[in-house]
């Protein structure tokens, strides 16, 4: 009970976290989350969480983590996580607590620069179009000053950027100890601070990669480590899903083709066809797309026997095996040369391994897995278990002397977590249950239309866009319009553009038209005369993990319930396995999902006590249907309003406060 002592003290009035966080004030559920993470860490037991915003989460698991004295491991969802955490949240805790622990942040290999591949990038120049160069001098220039080569320093490099899988590293490529730079291998010089670090924050997708294929150095440090920590735990079997799958992609194989011709030349000039191999490669990859031209864009294709649904299976076949053949005929120039020069070994080693996952997609599908095609800007060859709970049952939680924490603001609809605690393979009955700190009765109102079109009708998006037409004005735009698909997404922005005279000149802003980073910038920063505010129209990725506190933002509306969609393959094999096993597909999966999304969109509204809105949720079922009243139960907002002209009245005063 030591620790809770501790934790007690540090969270009073006047306790060492007081000194620091201005103003401060004891939250109960602040508390009662840390004091039963002691409980789990002295007991090396197995927690779940659900916190409310609000609760301040991140110091209620900071706290007892470093008092305990114990080494740590913490697991985030994204990047940006990562980075407050070591950056902001870490620095400050340690000050207060007066603890000079020794902390390390490692992402994956593609979040930092490697040498070797900024050389061979360089080599390319002629390539590039003018502003890729201009932007590679700017990398070139940083590189020269940067302590940890972390991608995340170069403001001008977009995410989505064509540069980024030129001057990184991937699994595949990667020369390890072989490199030519491998002594100032910003990789292996993250992983030696990790292995002396006292606490160590990871991301899930970096966590599971290494527990898969043991590459991060996260598993040697694991046995080492006596308390686990995964924040925003939701993320969790998603993440899994992908990692504990197989995944092939027309990218993959256009970068080894990039490589096979750069290297081929730089080392073996004369011992190889470099350039015709690359030509052969590049073309059999174009083949396989033209099979699949008349699926349209963003389809994800079911793959049960020898080809994907809607695709023909002799030019599929076809396809895929001129790739195969063109992949034997390099790793027959390359074998000539293996020895030359680490590079060109490496090389053969990644034709072969995709010589491997070829010959995997060529066979029929294993009835415990499931597989598909997605159609996009590159296509996907992916395949997936259907249950990963065994196996994230014996890869996370099987170690023994440690404890586990798992935390979310968002883990399911009932009290003990069922599906959450299922899809991780999870036995624990240790489950805590925190609701926000928030007056949500004086902050926000949820409006739900009932004179409204399904969203199965044609015109519901349009009515949708109409709806934003007439309230985002009131308040000066000031507004976030969060859509389940894409399709939704272009159709309700392309009528708010269309109308824009109707919004008085405020800021439409979509989702994919410009970087995701500056996309954010523009909507804190409000309209050119930063007096009003912006219209994000978004989905995906902005459902969750972005912060607009203030008055920057003070409308969500959501288009309709996120439920997973049908037609998914994944979402179809994960419901036919329930289905047979004689339970309820959709109370067991469909509505815990849609749950947690629609909490985490719900979320963005109200992030700081001061924080005024309104949440449209443009769905007539959550209030004609038994399970839309549940889900109206989950929502932190419960002042529910039933007129149109009541939402624009109180949007009315929203526009007078003043904050």
């Amino acid at each position: 009970m030591l620790l809770s002592r501790k934790v007690n003290n540090a969270f009073s009035e006047n306790g060492e976290i007081s000194k620091v966080v201005a103003p401060y004030f004891p939250r109960v559920g602040q508390v009662q989350m840390a004091l039963a993470i002691s409980e789990a860490i002295e007991n090396n037991d197995v927690l779940v969480v659900e916190a409310g915003t609000g609760i301040g989460k991140t110091f209620a698991y900071l706290t007892p983590a470093l008092l305990s004295g114990n080494r740590i491991l913490i697991s985030t969802a994204t990047k940006n996580l990562q980075d407050q955490l070591f950056h902001q949240d870490l620095p400050l805790l340690m000050k207060a607590l007066k603890i000079n622990a020794q902390i390390a942040l490692l992402k994956g290999r593609s979040s930092y620069l490697c040498w070797y591949r900024l050389k061979l990038a360089r080599h390319q120049e002629s390539k590039f179009e003018i502003e890729d160069g201009n932007i590679l001098l700017k990398v070139e220039a940083w590189a020269e000053l940067t302590r940890t080569g972390d991608i995340g320093e170069l403001i001008d490099l977009e995410e989505d950027s064509k540069l980024l899988p030129i001057i990184t590293s991937t699994r595949e490529n990667c020369l390890g100890s072989s490199c030519p730079e491998f002594y100032r291998c910003h990789v292996s010089k993250a992983r030696i601070a990790v292995m002396k670090a006292e606490l160590v924050i990871v991301n899930h997708h970096l966590f599971f990669a290494d527990c898969i294929v043991k590459d991060s150095g996260v598993g040697e440090l694991l046995p080492n480590v006596g308390t686990v920590i995964f924040d925003e735990a939701h993320q969790l079997n998603e993440t899994g899903v992908q990692f504990l799958g197989e995944q092939l992609s027309t990218g993959q194989l256009l970068e080894f083709s990039r490589d096979l011709n750069l290297v081929g030349i730089k080392c073996a000039q004369g011992f190889g066809d470099w350039l015709d191999l690359d030509f052969n490669i590049k073309k059999s990859v174009s083949e396989l797309s033209l099979v699949v031209k008349h699926i349209q864009v963003g389809s994800r294709l079911i793959w049960i026997n020898a080809s994907p649904n809607g695709v023909d299976p002799e030019k599929w076949f076809e396809a895929l095996q001129g790739i195969y053949l063109s992949f034997c005929q390099a790793m027959i120039s390359l074998d000539i040369v293996i020895n030359v020069s680490p590079e060109l070994k490496r090389l053969y080693e990644r034709a072969a391994y995709i010589k491997n996952l070829l010959t995997s997609f060529s066979k029929i599908v294993n009835s415990e897995k499931v597989r598909w095609l997605e159609i996009g800007s590159i296509l996907k060859m992916i395949e997936s278990p259907i249950d990963i709970s065994k196996k994230l049952k014996n890869e996370i939680v099987s170690a023994t002397n440690k404890s586990w924490v798992f935390t979310s603001a968002t883990l399911g609809e009932d009290f003990e977590f069922k599906w959450f605690k299922e899809s991780c393979g999870l036995e624990t009955k240790n489950s805590l249950k925190i609701e926000s700190p928030f007056d949500y009765g004086s902050q926000a109102v949820v409006y739900v239309p009932a004179d409204f079109p399904l969203p199965s009708e044609s015109e519901h998006s349009q009515e949708v866009g109409k709806l934003v037409s007439r309230l985002a004005p009131i308040i000066g735009g000031r507004t976030l319009v969060l859509t389940t698909t894409l399709l939704a997404m272009r159709s309700i922005s392309d009528y708010l553009k269309s109308n824009i005279c109707v919004l008085n000149s405020v800021n439409i802003l979509v989702q994919g038209e410009i970087p995701k980073r500056e996309l954010i910038k523009r909507f804190l920063q409000g309209n050119i005369d930063g007096q009003s505010g912006c219209i994000l129209v978004a989905s995906a990725s902005l459902w969750e993990g972005v912060d607009f506190p203030g008055d920057m933002l003070q409308l969500v509306l959501i288009d309709k319930l996120p439920f997973p969609p049908p037609n998914d393959p994944f979402v179809q094999a994960r419901s036919a396995t329930l289905t047979l096993k004689k339970r309820s597909a959709f109370n067991e999966y469909y509505m815990p999902e849609a749950c947690i999304a629609l909490k985490q969109g719900a979320g963005r509204l109200i992030r700081r006590e001061g924080d005024h809105g309104a949440l449209v949720i443009c769905d007539t079922r959550l209030i004609t249907k038994g399970y839309g009243k549940r889900m109206l139960k989950y929502l932190p907002m419960k002042k529910l309003i039933n007129s149109e002209s009541l939402l624009i009245e109180y949007l009315k005063k929203l526009s007078l406060l003043k904050y």
